[in-house]
């Protein structure tokens, strides 16, 4: 019988293998009519991987009257049909698989949210898909699962009009409600009655803390990603990316009190928000403040995929949803900008024997990170020489690949610095200091450096780096060529970068033949 670390080892080499031969690739769009903006996304999906291409917006307003009309607002739906004609000129021009038109809270309320759809049809041959709210929630949960596979707990997207709640346990689509809790409904753009609204809230939340309690929370939403960019702003945190910033929830709690209470003018001047957004922002925070109260969260995730990821990630295979979401974005990031799509596969490989034979004297990496910085390992090859570590770790930085935290986001940053430098780490320290640690930066550094000797003795060959190992045992770092390509071992090259390995290992260095 196999342990888990074996299976978990055999899971990730497949996925990679399964992300290296599905070539499926097509583009793609959404259209999402919901209460506040009306957005258009292109997508480019590679395999697992979905990446936005083109994202615009309209904060169009549908439902910002709806609490008290029971109707669509007329300004909104002239900015809505203008943006939707606009969309429909840009996507003429796009060679696209499939266009996802879907409408959420506004459009599935409003007296005359039908009229609306059929005017939509009319003026742009789009058939929209009104969502109810089970499958709103449905498809903001899958959303969250596209980012983050292994995540668990609820997931709280929150619209201009509605909240929606869903368990990430169980059969997606049976758990999942909607509330009338979005800005829209609880009285925006009116300033915030925050004793009168908290109650109102509260008085929703209430009956639900059996159903919903405990563990973590995944935000979704534009309204809570600008709470994530206020809460980086002021506290002068380094990375400012969205996907899987976590907070504890003690933590998260006091942000969103204290920016319940401040008005849109004391919250205007922090860079990234955006400015018709801030009406909403107090009723967000006083939502997401009821929701940890309520449920008693222990931590805070935010996800940068939510619903329109979802509807593209639920029609995908079966067998590809289960692919490590890290590996799969590697995979294509490192397909579209290296040279040899089987490098990466065999130095991860080739890095792996190396760390399963050692000895114990230095920490090894988690096999799902070795394997993701070798897929990226090529990256800089179209790049200057003088900068190729400094773009390549950049890019790696704020890539737009789910499937890791911040922490493993930085770790992956640093592995390509070194692989391209050979040198640690040092552009931004405040990264280390804050979210990585020294003895993570020793550990990606010798990654890097173990990565680095790979590329350069096998010219980035899968075929030659097969024929070449590397083994440490006691105190001594020894490469080896197997019989009749010992001539692989002469480069000078070659043998400083396996000097400046085994030096950051401390260990003594051995060139032999086999």
């Amino acid at each position: 019988m196999h342990d888990t670390a074996h299976t978990a080892s055999e899971d990730l080499a497949a996925s990679e293998a399964m992300t290296m031969s599905r070539g499926l690739a097509y583009n793609t769009a959404v259209i999402d009519i919901g209460s506040n903006s009306v957005r258009l996304v292109i997508y480019r999906v590679e395999g697992r991987s979905i990446w936005p291409i083109f994202n615009e917006k309209v904060l169009a307003g549908l439902g910002r009257e709806m609490r008290t009309t029971r109707r669509l607002h007329p300004d909104g739906v002239r900015e809505s049909l203008i943006a939707l004609r606009r969309f429909k000129a840009i996507l003429e021009s796009y060679d696209l698989a499939h266009i996802h038109p879907v409408a959420t809270a506004a459009v599935r309320e409003a007296a005359d949210g039908p009229a609306f759809v059929a005017r939509v049809l009319e003026e742009t041959g789009f058939r929209v898909r009104v969502l109810s709210g089970a499958e709103e929630a449905h498809y903001s949960a899958q959303g969250v699962h596209c980012g983050h596979l292994d995540a668990k707990g609820v997931v709280g997207d929150l619209g201009g009009s509605s909240l929606e709640l869903i368990h990430l346990e169980g059969e997606a689509g049976n758990n999942g409600i909607t509330l009338p809790l979005g800005p829209f409904a609880l009285g925006a753009p009116a300033p915030i009655d925050t004793d009168r609204t908290y109650r109102t809230i509260m008085g929703q939340l209430e009956p639900l803390t059996s159903r919903f309690a405990g563990g973590q929370f995944h935000a979704v939403g534009g309204a809570w990603r600008n709470l994530a960019l206020i809460w980086m702003q002021k506290q002068n945190y380094p990375l400012h990316v969205i996907q899987q910033f976590e907070l504890p929830a003690r933590e998260a709690i006091s942000i969103a009190r204290l920016i319940a209470s401040q008005s849109p003018s004391s919250l205007e001047k922090v860079p990234g928000v955006t400015k018709r957004r801030l009406d909403n922002i107090s009723y967000a925070a006083l939502v997401l403040q009821c929701l940890i109260e309520s449920f008693r969260f222990d931590s805070l995730c935010f996800s940068a995929f939510g619903l329109r990821e979802g509807l593209l990630f639920d029609s995908l295979p079966a067998e590809l949803k289960l692919d490590d979401p890290l590996i799969a974005g590697c995979a294509a990031l490192g397909g579209r900008l290296g040279i040899n799509d089987n490098l990466g596969p065999a130095l991860a490989d080739w890095a792996l024997n190396f760390y399963a034979g050692a000895e114990g004297l230095f920490d090894r990496p988690p096999e799902k990170l070795i394997r993701a910085a070798a897929k990226l390992s090529d990256i800089g090859a179209r790049l200057h020489p003088d900068h190729r570590a400094d773009l390549a770790s950049d890019q790696v930085l704020r890539a737009p690949i789910p499937g890791q935290s911040h922490q493993e986001r930085v770790f992956l940053a640093c592995t390509l610095y070194t692989r391209y430098s050979g040198d640690a780490y040092g552009r931004e320290p405040v990264l280390i200091s804050r979210i990585l640690g020294d003895d993570m930066l020793q550990t990606a550094t010798q990654l890097g450096l173990l990565l680095r000797l790979g590329c350069d003795l096998s010219a980035k060959s899968a075929k030659l780096l097969s024929l070449a190992r590397l083994r440490q045992h006691d105190r001594h770092l020894t490469l080896m060529a197997e019989k009749g390509w010992e001539d692989l071992l002469l480069g000078e090259q070659t043998r400083r970068r396996a000097r400046a390995l085994a030096q950051a290992l401390k260990l003594n260095l051995a060139i032999v033949k086999d």
